[in-house]
């Protein structure tokens, strides 16, 4: 089943027509060089081309509630099997089967944030936040195509996405200075798509990048994103976050996720996103596309760190990362306060 997740990996060189497909959907950045995913993705030959100018449909302009729809019903064809029920809301409005959200209990132990690499003050903040944070980012090379990474940890521990990886278990490591290293995927988690590989830290000088953990991200402030788009490494776009907390549909049922403005493409899914003080806020993922082209539309998703290192550290101590599963039934409620009553589990 095609993840519905990737912002990365380069489109394939030899892909087939893709399905059309209503106006807006979560488009998962396909690592650069592997297949596409998602509607309306244009065939390919010989080298990835970047993609072509996005047309928006008509339709996208008919309202919220046509694009909510719209987007859902693409949903439903790229990324079948997620049974995602419809949302319980506290408006009093109508209820059903809700979808679990991804659970984040262990978020709320992840280790205290790392000293800032930079104090974010200087005249060239963007510039700062790329020399502290570039050195950190890896290429990852597959057989199917490429996208980004960040070591965090100096035991040659590295965060990527799972659909980067796909169901490989050793891949290629560039390093920015270009150093190749064998890598080995650990393991990956699918429901959130994070990644762990490993690399032998003795053959080479790694930088470690410093992580958010714990630190409270806010709209508006500024977001740098560091990857690979179309497989040009150590690439820098700049933006700010557009949205945290953005609901985002996964096979493990909704998980919320940081919405930046940088430019993310083909090729950056796995990269680094970071903030002022060149400290890793989260792990560039996806795309909104509007049915037409997977090119950048100025609407990206990034897994935040806190998710992102809960579930690296399980795999990394080898133990599950799926969580069970709570399906309810509902009813409106009754008397003075608005919500869901729930009827059946």
């Amino acid at each position: 089943m095609s993840n519905p997740w990737s912002p990365d990996p380069v489109p394939p060189l030899d892909p087939g027509a893709a399905p059309s497909a209503p106006p807006y959907a979560y488009q998962p950045a396909p690592p650069y060089g592997a297949p596409p995913v998602g509607p309306g993705v244009p065939p390919a030959a010989g080298q990835p081309q970047l993609p072509p100018p996005s047309n928006r449909a008509k339709a996208g302009r008919r309202g919220p509630w046509f694009f909510v729809l719209g987007l859902f019903a693409v949903l439903g064809l790229i990324a079948a099997g997620f049974g995602l029920g419809k949302v319980v809301s506290d408006d009093g409005g109508d209820t059903a089967a809700s979808s679990s959200p991804v659970p984040t209990s262990d978020v709320s132990q992840s280790r205290p944030a790392d000293p800032a690499p930079i104090e974010g003050t200087g005249t060239e903040p963007i510039a700062d936040v790329a020399a502290a944070v570039a050195p950190t980012v890896v290429q990852i090379e597959t057989d199917t195509g490429l996208g980004s990474g960040f070591v965090y940890d100096e035991e040659g521990l590295i965060l990527t996405a799972a659909h980067v990886v796909g169901g490989s278990t050793g891949v290629n490591v560039r390093l920015a200075d270009g150093t190749l290293l064998e890598g080995e995927v650990l393991g990956a988690d699918d429901g959130t798509d994070v990644a762990v590989i490993k690399v032998d830290p003795s053959q080479a000088d790694l930088q470690v990048a410093a992580l958010a953990t714990g630190v409270p991200i806010q709209v508006g402030q500024t977001a740098v994103a560091v990857g690979s788009p179309f497989g040009l490494d150590q690439t820098v776009t700049a933006g700010i976050v557009s949205a945290v907390d953005r609901s985002f549909p996964t096979s493990a049922g909704v998980l919320n996720v940081i919405q930046p403005d940088a430019p993310i493409n083909s090729g950056n899914s796995g990269g680094a996103l970071a903030d002022r003080q060149g400290r890793i806020i989260g792990i560039n993922d996806a795309i909104l596309t509007d049915g037409q082209s997977t090119g950048n539309v100025g609407v990206g998703f990034a897994i935040p760190i806190d998710i992102a290192k809960a579930v690296a550290d399980k795999i990394v101590a080898g133990q599950p990362t799926s969580a069970g599963f709570l399906g309810v039934e509902g009813a409106d409620a009754t008397g003075t306060r608005a919500g869901a009553a729930i009827t059946s589990v």
